[in-house]
């Protein structure tokens, strides 16, 4: 049965254990193949058979979080107000309203008023004060056991508490639930945070397009081939082509590039980047849902659906681990009374209420997603899109790394690297081979043009033009015949071409049956790319190889020159694909295929971790990449090896420092060491010193 995917807004709902438990819930209702709801970027992905009646599916998906968690609210793309449009983000208040200030502040009186009051009626004030600080709490933990879902940090901290209430501890049954509220609050803050640091980083969508008759409408109602003006200090709406007029153009929320790129009439231009200093007029070339931005916002939006092992493993963790330390708790108050000499009733009871608000998962069931998607902006803030913390995670155990030549590793554009006349001047050579190459679109002739540009303009016109295929032009302008070819075709010509010592492609150029001489013209190898390659040796990357079409001579030539470890030339795409099955099955760790994205699609797609150069509007190198690295510079795979290293080393961090910490209040716990206060810091401080940790990849 084919299936669909939908994306709903979610908000109200900033806790990744209730993200796990609508996500469950959600994967239960019928029709619904697969959900998963990422509450950090605030979406929920419904995956669902196409022939599904979606208006009840949807109805009945919104019946079923309702009853999970009512303060969360489902949106339509199409029901919202032009989110998806217009980058209108909506507000759904703070965590602290106006009612909860004044819930909570006549709380804390009365919590306060418990110490000046009579013993006799202090229980009332401490009373008071539990319900008004933790009704929330109290009332979602009773619903949720209503619905089935018992084992959460609601059933702990209700448990815990009502617990020490009936032990007579009652200052520190309030005290757990002040601290776990301000716990709650700082949590939503830290996760709030992060969403505006991801949307401020992105914040690239454009708001409006200002027609060429000065109307202004959205950009999504522009079509193709209409004219619009962007004035200085003016976002680029949509893609297109420069038509009049030149401007500096700042394409750092792109491509993480801080240096203003010079555009010209004819110059492509990309919509998210920014007029810094002049006045141009554009011709738009793809439709906004098609245009660069719309595909970059897309892929930065749902880069954390796809999450990594480690969300992963730390969510199932959470649902085994919960219920087992319920279980520890119960038999730690139960057991040594029953067993032990002189061991009450209230003592290990209360040992067994600090277990549990000790043993609240949140610590590691929020930092952790929060890790990876924090990683996720910072790469997206250096020009690096990742499709998801699985790719992330992916890219910091690169054994291996294969790239393409043309493209990747070279600028790919070819350009006249020596002028070498047999008879006559440098001038008379390369006027020569412009004004027989005129005609030509081919990319060796462009080159030639470029450069005769620079110094004069053709103005004879061809006679009996033709073109030889595999072989050359030929010509006859005023009262020149003139040829440009290669080397085989020129001897079968009468010619004796000069010899060919170096790589390249060579055009011979003859005037008036006179040899003028040849021009070779070569691809140029990044400036970025033995820096990146000596790189990725000291980030301990093992094996690099180059996969390329192109002659084994030019393959050679550029391998040692940049230091590839292993070079394999003349390959078809589907022999690139055979040779990376074979690097595949020597690989010690994940391998990576770094190509253009538009011939490299399926080596792309095999590889553990697929990432386009080229990829800025490219839709190819979009679409089948796993990562994509907006500059085209090699530089930018070692920065984001860096970024999922720092998150990695972030993660970790997290998961010991929780972990640990947990595991020492819990023994002191169990022996009567660590009080309700011990265990308020275990829980809550934890928690938010993770989440805190996790946001400093945004910073890094």
């Amino acid at each position: 049965m084919e299936t669909k995917t939908e994306r709903l807004h979610v908000t109200g709902i900033d806790c990744a254990n209730c993200a796990a438990k609508v996500e469950r819930g959600v994967s239960n209702v019928n029709g619904i193949e697969q959900a998963n709801l990422d509450f950090a970027g605030q979406k929920l992905y419904l995956t669902y058979e196409k022939e599904a009646i979606l208006d009840d599916t949807y109805r009945a998906v919104v019946n079923r979080v309702q009853e999970l968690e009512p303060n969360v609210v489902l949106t339509r793309p199409d029901a919202s107000d032009g989110e998806d449009d217009h980058g209108h983000h909506h507000d759904h208040g703070p965590f602290l309203t106006r009612t909860k200030k004044i819930q909570y502040g006549m709380g804390l009186l009365s919590f306060a008023g418990a110490y000046l009051v009579p013993g006799s009626i202090d229980l009332l004030f401490f009373a008071i004060a539990y319900l008004l600080i933790g009704w929330d709490v109290l009332r979602t933990a009773v619903r949720n056991i209503r619905h089935g879902q018992v084992f959460d940090e609601n059933f702990l901290m209700f448990i815990a508490t009502i617990g020490a209430f009936l032990i007579g501890e009652y200052p520190e049954a309030v005290a757990v639930m002040l601290f776990y509220q301000i716990g709650e609050f700082f949590q939503h803050r830290a996760v709030d945070q992060s969403r505006k640091s991801i949307a401020e980083l992105m914040d690239i969508r454009p708001d409006v397009a200002t027609l060429a008759d000065g109307r202004q409408v959205r950009p999504d109602q522009v079509t193709i081939g209409q004219r619009i003006l962007v004035r200085a200090g003016e976002k680029i709406p949509l893609d297109g082509t420069v038509l009049e007029g030149e401007a500096f153009i700042d394409t750092t929320a792109l491509t993480g590039e801080s240096v203003p790129r010079r555009v010209r009439p004819s110059d492509p231009i990309l919509a998210g980047t920014i007029n810094t200093d002049g006045h141009l007029l554009i011709q738009v070339d793809r439709r906004y849902g098609e245009s660069t931005v719309a595909k970059i916002l897309d892929l930065v939006e749902n880069a954390s659906r796809h999450k990594a092992p480690t969300e992963k493993f730390i969510t199932r963790f959470a649902r085994v681990y919960t219920p087992v330390v319920v279980v520890i708790a119960t038999l730690l108050a139960v057991v040594p009374p029953l067993l032990i000499s002189g061991a009450t009733w209230g003592d290990w009871i209360y040992r067994a209420l600090v277990f549990l608000v000790i043993s609240c998962p949140c610590a590691l069931v929020i930092s952790i997603p929060l890790g990876f998607f924090s990683g996720i902006g910072a790469a997206s803030k250096r020009g690096i899109l990742v499709k998801g913390g699985n790719h992330l995670e992916a890219l910091q155990q690169l054994d291996t790394v294969v790239f393409d030549k043309t493209g990747t590793l070279t600028e790919g554009v070819f350009e006249v690297v020596e002028l070498r006349p047999a008879s006559g001047s440098d001038e008379e050579l390369l006027q020569a081979a412009a004004t027989v190459e005129q005609h030509s679109n081919h990319p060796i002739a462009k080159s030639i043009q470029r450069l005769y540009a620079t110094r004069g303009v053709v103005t004879v016109t061809g006679q009996d033009y033709r073109e030889v295929a595999g072989s050359g032009v030929t010509g006859r302008f005023g009262t020149d015949q003139l040829e440009a070819g290669n080397a085989r075709w020129f001897k079968e010509l009468g010619f004796t071409p000069l010899d060919q010592t170096e790589d390249g492609t060579y055009v011979h150029v003859a005037k008036n049956g006179t040899y003028l001489g040849f021009i070779r013209i070569a691809d140029r190898i990044k400036s970025s790319t033995v820096d990146a390659l000596q790189d990725l040796k000291k980030l301990g990357v093992r094996r690099t190889v180059m996969l390329t079409g192109d002659r084994q001579e030019t393959a050679q030539r550029i391998g040692r020159q940049v230091g590839i470890d292993q070079i394999e030339a003349e390959l078809l795409p589907d022999q690139k694909v055979d040779q990376l099955e074979a690097i595949l099955r020597q690989a010690k760790g994940k391998v990576a295929f770094v190509g253009d994205g538009i011939n490299d699609a399926p080596v792309l797609t095999r590889a553990d971790v697929g990432i386009a150069m080229g990829g800025l509007g490219s839709d190819v190198a979009i679409e089948a990449a796993d990562v994509v690295l907006m500059t085209d510079e090699p530089k930018q795979l070692v920065e984001a090896i860096h970024v999922a290293r720092a998150t990695r080393k972030i993660v970790y961090q997290n998961i010991i420092f929780a972990l640990g910490v947990k595991g020492v209040f819990l023994l002191l716990g169990a022996f009567g060491i660590a009080t309700m206060w011990e265990a308020v810091f275990a829980d809550v401080g934890v928690t938010v010193l993770a989440v805190l940790n996790a946001m400093r990849i945004l910073r890094k």
